[in-house]
């Protein structure tokens, strides 16, 4: 029987106390296999970055307690325990140094995760949250790492990733084949904005993810079947933006991308005494349970399934 893997990466603001064996995907995984088991094998592969720039954070922590302002200041422990983490996570990836190094442990864990995948019988599934969209949009698809020296750590990996990957430059025609994409409260649709942050000596933005995007869907177009991509949104998130109209403007590809934009809902008690007040403060405060409610959603985990059998489906009707 052939294997599903889901590759997973989480976005900003997770710590785990076992950085080897990460938990964070543990529950939606669960909901996805209770769903397609038996007909389908499925692999859980997460990947942790959240323990890169710890050290950096903890230096900066200290930094603005060393302030002489900082006893004068309002909700302290938010400020450094969600605030500062959560931008600062962000913030350092960005950074060459702190890039470099998520990119290489992440590189690192992918590999091993996938080292039993059998090529032209597995599948390969990738759903990331926040940030985690981004890191791997800008791994996959953004320039900025080809402007670096070829010795450089951060881009030996990222060009060891892309390798890996079906459809993606150097080597197009081998790898691990994607099969489908799912992003959830992701951020990914504000970077139509940033297309001319910088340009290369070629005059090509930086940061434009779109050729590579193109790149990809065009090889993996293959007997009439595009590539799904669903696009979880919880209305309370406000980290999470609509993908499907800014995809599909950017990206004139509608035979080979099934892409759509998906409203989640939870059953929570805040959540119903909230929903009266969508268009206040009230709402934003819920804001950061909503961004991390998908990974518990059942109706995540319901649609990715269905995308999985239907992907399985469509790959045993062309043998």
């Amino acid at each position: 029987m052939p294997t599903d893997y889901l590759l997973f990466v989480h976005g900003v603001n997770v710590r785990e106390a076992n950085p080897d064996h990460p938990q964070y995907s543990n529950q939606l995984f669960q909901l996805i296999e209770q769903t397609v088991s038996p007909t389908l094998q499925v692999k859980n592969v997460p990947l942790y970055w959240g323990n890169v720039n710890q050290g950096s954070l903890k230096e900066l922590t200290q930094m603005f307690q060393d302030s002489s302002v900082w006893p004068q200041m309002w909700f302290p422990e938010f400020r450094k325990s969600q605030l500062l983490q959560f931008a600062g996570d962000a913030a350092l990836y960005i950074s060459r140094l702190i890039g470099g190094e998520a990119v290489t442990q992440l590189k690192q864990q992918a590999l091993n995760g996938l080292k039993d995948y059998e090529y032209g019988r597995d599948r390969l599934h990738i759903v990331t949250h926040s940030w985690g969209t981004v890191i791997l949009f800008d791994v996959l698809f953004s320039n900025r790492w080809l402007l670096l020296p070829e010795q450089d750590p951060g881009r030996q990996s990222v060009e060891a990733i892309r390798r890996a990957i079906f459809g993606i430059a150097p080597r197009a025609e081998e790898g691990f084949r994607l099969a489908s994409m799912h992003t959830m409260g992701s951020p990914i649709a504000l970077f139509s904005l940033i297309t001319l942050a910088g340009r290369d000596a070629e005059g090509r933005s930086t940061h434009d993810l779109t050729p590579g995007l193109v790149e990809l869907l065009k090889n993996l177009y293959r007997e009439g079947q595009p590539l799904p991509w669903r696009n979880f949104i919880h209305p309370g998130d406000p980290v999470a933006w609509p993908l499907e109209q800014v995809v599909r403007r950017v990206v004139d590809l509608e035979r080979r991308l099934d892409i759509k934009d998906i409203i989640t809902k939870g059953s929570g008690l805040l959540e119903r005494v909230v929903q009266p007040f969508k268009d206040s403060f009230v709402a934003l405060l819920n804001g950061g349970q909503a961004h991390e409610s998908y990974w518990q959603n059942k109706q995540v985990g319901t649609v990715i399934s269905k995308i999985l059998l239907d992907v399985a489906e469509a790959q045993a009707s062309l043998i």
